[in-house]
């Protein structure tokens, strides 16, 4: 396994930087001027999008992107060095349209979308046309073990039925937020397995009975595009807003999480690599007692301890890209550890930006603190990210059933490697 990056992915790295270093940084105070304002999202990003679009700078996420579809197709692991540029600057994957929530979304309806879906909320997504949302965790149930979800769908007979509350809802406030796509529990569903009770439905935002009750901020960060309380109060669509198969919802769920949870830690790893160069040339800048920052024996160690995590973090969000990729060909990687290696990145991407960035910050003093520096915003994210997508507890479960699967099925050979008394006194002969 080579990790380097291919010189596809090589070649797109550097025509994303020279976009951003070009048209994204020059603009990034007017971004945030714009958002303080309340003008979200600011004018001009729509003219970066379409300049994005005509380089080829569009929907780089998505390996089964199809040849009449808009965009650049790449597969996971050709995508992560770019995610890892985009992520040092939070609003700049909208501009190449692969910003999450949309892209797990966009996966889920490649994936499943019946045709007529496929028009609706497909094609307006890949183009950049509209926004969505996935709505899963909720304020009354212990969200890590999405079969607690109590939000019901009811099929009745001119359609289905939709009553429940959700919460961190990311996107749902973007004012081009269109669609949800809400995991509910099947009302009165006699099924035994609790895997098989949850059903997808896609929820046009403006359908009555959506209330968008407010902007949940996140250890006082206040995101534009929302993490949102939302509650449904007997919405109703048609039949043929059910996507996939009524009972399937749970199974798509986690198909979903695979690939954006490499975007997220590739995206984590940028932050990283963007607070470690901040720290270094604040470093060097300032002078304690003396003398720089820079030659203190702490300091030195912690710019240390920051280098050698990211790049082993790094490492093993590029392996599971490449097992990712892996399990789209015939001789597919063993989907359980697959799903060990995703759980296992998301654990160690948050845990990085939180000790990265923390570093970083103590090397700024009260300047990190402040809105000056993206620092007090990543450490804020990091900290999210321990609990978005699962938390850190659910993922080492993960990863240690994995484990315990793999040495109940090999039980008995490490015995080979212990010494016993019998052994000492009467050690086997090589013979001739």
């Amino acid at each position: 396994m080579d990790f380097a990056p291919s010189p596809l992915a090589l070649q797109w790295r550097e025509r994303l930087l020279a976009f951003m270093d070009r048209y994204l940084l020059p603009y990034n105070a007017a971004w945030h001027a714009a958002v303080l304002a309340g003008d979200y999202p600011p004018p001009f990003v729509e003219d970066l999008k379409a300049l994005a679009r005509e380089e080829g700078l569009w929907n780089l996420f998505l390996p089964t992107l199809q040849d009449d579809e808009p965009g650049t197709r790449l597969c996971n692991l050709d995508y992560a060095p770019l995610a890892e540029a985009m992520g040092r600057l939070p609003w700049a994957a909208e501009v190449f349209n692969c910003h999450a929530p949309d892209t797990g979304n966009i996966e889920l309806l490649h994936r499943f979308a019946t045709p007529a879906q496929r028009v609706r909320w497909l094609v307006p997504l890949l183009h950049g046309q509209m926004r969505s949302a996935f709505a899963m965790s909720e304020p009354d149930v212990a969200s890590s073990d999405p079969t607690n979800l109590q939000t019901t769908v009811r099929r009745e007979a001119d359609g289905l039925v939709l009553s429940g509350r959700k919460w961190f809802i990311t996107g749902a406030a973007h004012p081009h937020c269109r669609l949800l796509i809400v995991l509910c529990r099947n009302a009165d569903d006699d099924q035994t397995n609790s895997h098989h009770r949850h059903s997808m439905v896609l929820v046009p935002v403006d359908t009555p009975g959506v209330q968008i009750v407010r902007n949940i901020s996140v250890l006082h960060h206040h995101a534009p595009e929302g993490h949102c309380e939302i509650l449904l109060q007997g919405v109703r669509v048609p039949h043929d807003h059910l996507l996939g198969d009524w009972g399937a919802g749970f199974a798509m769920a986690q198909a979903r999480l695979g690939p954006g949870r490499v975007h997220h830690c590739m995206r984590t790893i940028g932050q990283c690599e963007l607070a470690l160069r901040l720290a270094t040339e604040r470093a060097l800048e300032r002078t304690a007692f003396g003398k720089p920052l820079a030659d203190q024996a702490n300091v030195q160690e912690w710019l240390a301890e920051s280098r050698i995590e990211i790049d082993q973090a790094r490492l093993l969000v590029l392996h599971a890209a490449w097992l990712l990729d892996q399990g789209e060909s015939a001789d597919a990687a063993d989907a359980r550890a697959v799903r060990a290696q995703v759980a296992a990145i998301k654990v160690v991407a948050a845990r990085l930006q939180q000790r990265v960035v923390d570093r970083a910050i103590q090397i700024f003093g009260a300047m990190g603190l402040s809105p000056d520096t993206p620092l007090a915003a990543f450490w804020t994210w990091g900290r999210a990210l321990r609990l978005m997508d699962g938390p850190d507890e659910v993922h080492l479960r993960t990863v240690a059933r994995h484990e315990l699967a793999q040495a109940r099925a090999g039980l008995g050979a490490s015995a080979a490697y212990f010494t016993t008394p019998e052994q000492l006194r009467a050690p086997p002969h090589l013979s001739a």
